[in-house]
């Protein structure tokens, strides 16, 4: 057999291709890199040299101030503790409300899910007044009760787990339905652990809505002793230490927000809604 050989103009083709893709990853990766460089840079070398990427000199003033002369610690806790209880609440309340829309019948779950679907739908923004209005009727308005409760069920959470229920095989269930396990007990034993890759996309997806959210936030506390690092970021865009740019002060906080995501992602993202890992016995 002939060895295959490319012609010039696929290698010409190829070789644009990866140009261009080249150059579409250094646009997204660049804004990054510069925010990295930055968090290390002097604030005179940030006003002088933007976007360079060689801090210089490499100074550590802008962390330190950070966590020295600000309220930073306080709001990584604060969205520590949020972030933890709305990721536990929206993996068990997520699956439950899954389950039931895929496996039980019951009146009226054509139009709870029609009503999932259509809460999707609705622009975030559009509930921030509602969501103040009820957070102060209830008297939980400016609470870590009033931050959390509103986060733990999340639509497009419930939605994935019913899909992914659907696909798990019933005779599975009717095999332990015989053995005599209830409703309860076939969900939490012999379900639920089939649907780990699920799982593992809404706690990814639970963890960084909840770490990165602002909205829900900035309606639902007021008290300086409940800022999140959101918050607390725009507080700081806004001048919050005192004035100039403090563009290393900005990014170093904006970096550091950052890494729980990404270590998260990371340790997480080959798992994420990988096939189900059920299996039927013949």
């Amino acid at each position: 057999m002939k060895p295959f050989r490319w012609s010039t103009g696929r290698v010409a083709a190829q070789s644009v291709l990866y140009a261009l893709l080249i150059v579409l990853a250094l646009v997204y990766i660049m804004p990054f890199l510069i925010q990295i460089a930055t968090s290390f840079k002097t604030e005179q070398d940030a006003a002088v040299n933007p976007i360079s990427l060689i801090p210089s000199p490499f100074s550590l003033a802008a962390i330190t101030k950070l966590f020295a002369n600000s309220d930073f610690p306080l709001w990584f806790m604060n969205s520590a503790i949020v972030t933890v209880f709305v990721t536990l609440g929206r993996v068990f309340f997520d699956s439950m409300a899954g389950y039931a829309l895929a496996r039980l019948h019951f009146r009226g779950r054509n139009v709870v899910f029609a009503g999932l679907v259509a809460v999707m739908a609705v622009p975030g923004v559009v509930l921030l007044i509602p969501k103040f209005l009820v957070l102060n009727q209830l008297g939980i308005f400016d609470s870590y009760t009033g931050m959390i409760v509103p986060l733990l069920v999340d639509a497009a959470g419930v939605f994935i787990m019913k899909g992914f229920f659907e696909s798990i095989p019933v005779a599975v269930e009717e095999a332990a339905r015989i053995d005599g396990a209830g409703t309860f007990r076939l969900f939490w034993s012999v379900v639920l652990p089939m649907a780990r890759p699920a799982l593992i996309t809404i706690i990814i997806l639970s963890f960084q809505g909840s770490w990165n959210e602002f909205s829900h936030f900035l309606v639902a506390t007021q008290s300086p002793n409940l800022m999140t690092l959101t918050t607390g970021l725009n507080s700081l865009a806004n001048g919050g230490l005192g004035a100039g740019t403090q563009y290393p002060l900005k990014l170093a906080a904006a970096l550091i927000m950052t890494i729980p995501v990404a270590v998260m992602f990371f340790i997480f993202q080959k798992r994420i809604m990988n096939q189900s890992e059920g299996a039927v016995k013949e």
